[in-house]
């Protein structure tokens, strides 16, 4: 009974979690990505303390947390950040600081601080929130009113990290998830940017009542994003070589309702397929070579498992060392996704074709499955294809071209450049990825 109030729930509003949801925990602005699933018994480490999640049922995605100290000891609490107050302040900072002040003076000798470590376990001790040890640093350093506005800033955002850190509740989205892969994991999703993940969408003109065609190798992340955004319209069909489906973990985190789910589907190449001459014995062989490629390159395994990410079965998360994603366990299990798809579907899909397809396989040779899948397409069907690296497209298209199998061909190449946009610093960051993949885009003809 109670199940099924909190699913009535989650469709009533969306943008509040309920228990049994997965969420993205952001620890420190980006410091830690973590992966939950809510429940009472569920535990966020921070530090060398396990804290519950049980505070974060209920709040609305988007909300911040942070370290309080109670009668059962330190948990998690809600709490609004002013943000005017603090613009305000800064710009009368800005306007009363000396403009020859700097730090050429300050020497580093680790004497600048008078308050020990004794003294901070003392006041953990008698109850002092994080906030307040922070304010008592401040007040103890000898060079920090010396400093300039910018390194008072940057050392009291260091200090909060430490004694004071704070917890964002993020929605898991197509977005948000690819970014915590991509941050420490790329691999597993076969280094997909999020603006290439974009580009891919919209280059397959993914919309709304769309039959789309995928062969996703990277985890499920393709496939969960083309399902968010038909929102339970249409369909997206997974394909895949052999008997075994590539596997499609990441759809799990995406909250999908039962309505969403039941239009992820999955089907075997040799069912879709037009002319059904290919034998069992074949399809074993197909299935025995694309094992052997996986295990002699162990970065073509691109599953995303939870219990590989996080081997504890104790807590719902287990984050690795700092900077590092974590993934929950089994300890609750969302709606399924991905099942068989029915025969009237496909015997209509071989009828009507495919409205769109996606490819994104590192690990196959691109020509020879799309020999394969191109004529699963409708004509004048968009297609897009990801890979890491420029040759395999180029081939590729070279081939199309010969073939006169389809028009409108080019290979883009992604680029992306993130800014800092903060007062008087805004500028593009220090540290970012060069590198986005290759997509080959291009529209199915006719061929007579």
């Amino acid at each position: 009974m109670s199940q099924n109030k909190s699913q009535a729930g989650t469709i009533q509003n969306p943008r509040v979690t309920w228990e049994g949801c997965s969420v993205l925990l952001d620890i420190n602005d980006g410091d830690r990505l973590v992966f939950a699933r809510l429940s009472a018994a569920a535990t966020l480490k921070i530090g060398n303390k396990n804290f519950s999640l049980q505070p974060l049922i209920g709040c609305p995605f988007g909300s911040s947390f942070q370290i309080e100290n109670g009668d059962k000891g330190p948990f998690l609490s809600r709490f609004v950040a002013s943000m005017e107050g603090n613009n305000a302040q800064e710009k009368e900072d800005f306007e009363s600081q000396e403009i020859s002040k700097d730090n050429r003076a300050l020497v580093d000798n680790n004497k600048a601080q008078s308050l020990t470590g004794e003294d901070i376990d003392a006041m953990r001790r008698q109850g002092a929130t994080g906030d307040e040890i922070v304010d008592a640093l401040i007040a103890n350093s000898a060079t920090f009113e010396k400093k300039t506005l910018f390194s008072q800033e940057k050392y009291r955002l260091k200090k909060q990290k430490k004694y004071a850190p704070k917890v964002l509740l993020r929605r898991p989205v197509a977005r948000s998830i690819c970014e915590a892969y991509f941050k420490k994991y790329p691999a597993r999703i076969g280094f997909l940017r999020v603006d290439t993940l974009s580009l891919l969408l919209s280059m397959a003109n993914v919309s709304a009542n769309s039959d789309v065609l995928v062969v996703d190798m990277v985890g499920g992340l393709l496939t969960g994003a083309v399902a968010e955004r038909l929102g339970g319209t249409g369909y997206v069909c997974g394909t895949y070589l052999g008997v075994t489906p590539y596997p499609m973990d990441i759809v799990r985190i995406f909250n999908f309702s039962d309505e969403v789910c039941n239009r992820i589907v999955r089907s075997a190449l040799t069912e879709l397929s037009l002319t059904q001459t290919v034998t069992l014995e074949q399809i074993h062989q197909q299935e025995n070579e694309l094992n052997m490629e996986c295990l002699s390159n162990p970065q073509m395994s691109s599953s995303v498992s939870m219990e590989e990410i996080s081997p504890s079965e104790k807590e719902i998360t287990v984050p690795v060392p700092e900077n590092a994603i974590s993934l929950v366990n089994k300890m609750g299990k969302s709606t399924k996704a991905g099942n068989k798809a029915s025969q009237q579907a496909i015997e209509l899909w071989k009828e009507n074709g495919f409205s769109s397809l996606i490819i994104a396989a590192p690990e196959l040779d691109i020509w020879s499955l799309l020999q394969d899948i191109l004529p699963l397409l409708s004509n004048s069907a968009p297609f897009a294809i990801y890979h890491q690296y420029l040759q395999p497209l180029a081939t590729c298209m070279h081939n199309l071209q010969l073939g006169k199998m389809a028009i409108g061909l080019q290979i883009s190449e992604p680029w992306l450049r993130e800014y800092q946009v903060l007062p008087s610093r805004t500028h593009p960051c220090m540290q970012m990825n060069a590198f986005g993949g290759y997509i080959l885009s291009g529209t199915k003809i006719c061929s007579s």
